[in-house]
């Protein structure tokens, strides 16, 4: 009995140990989505007594659980397109630029919750947000023109 044990614990171990080692690279993405669930809880809240919404604590808890077990799909996502595209320049990018959108989506509700709160009309486009982040004007500088050898020139 005790022998089944280990060869079980050696299986489970043995075939979880990748799944460990890819949380071990995503570990600071998990304390970003924490800290950003609990500021988005803290607005929430704030917004919802603005607004003179009945404020329940069953219902906050288990919002705040659906937030941490969604992240948790996420980064899973997120450390699985990283396994199977590799590392790029030895950075995780593809993960990095997963988890940088989801986490941008989050931070477009504390803001809009912010800003309800404080009587600011405004509302944050996080995908305007994250496409001005990746965009790159020095890129366009190295863009040269290309004449066609196939056509003539025109004088």
């Amino acid at each position: 009995m005790v022998q089944e044990r280990n060869v079980v614990s050696g299986v489970v171990a043995t075939g979880l140990a990748p799944f460990v080692n890819g949380w071990q690279e995503l570990l600071a993405w998990c304390v970003v989505a924490v800290v950003l669930i609990l500021a988005d809880l803290k607005f929430g809240i704030e917004a919802a007594r603005k607004r003179g919404d009945k404020i329940r604590g069953s219902r906050a808890v288990r919002r705040t659980i659906n937030k941490l077990v969604d992240y948790l799909c996420w980064i899973s996502i997120a450390w699985i397109l990283g396994g199977s595209f590799g590392h790029i320049f030895g950075l995780p990018l593809i993960p990095a630029i997963v988890m940088l959108g989801v986490c941008l989506i989050e931070l477009s509700s504390i803001v809009d919750n912010y800003c309800e709160v404080r009587g600011i009309k405004k509302r944050l486009n996080a995908f305007k947000l994250f496409f001005r982040l990746i965009k790159h004007p020095e890129l366009e500088d190295c863009m040269e023109e290309v004449k066609d050898e196939n056509k003539p020139e025109r004088n």
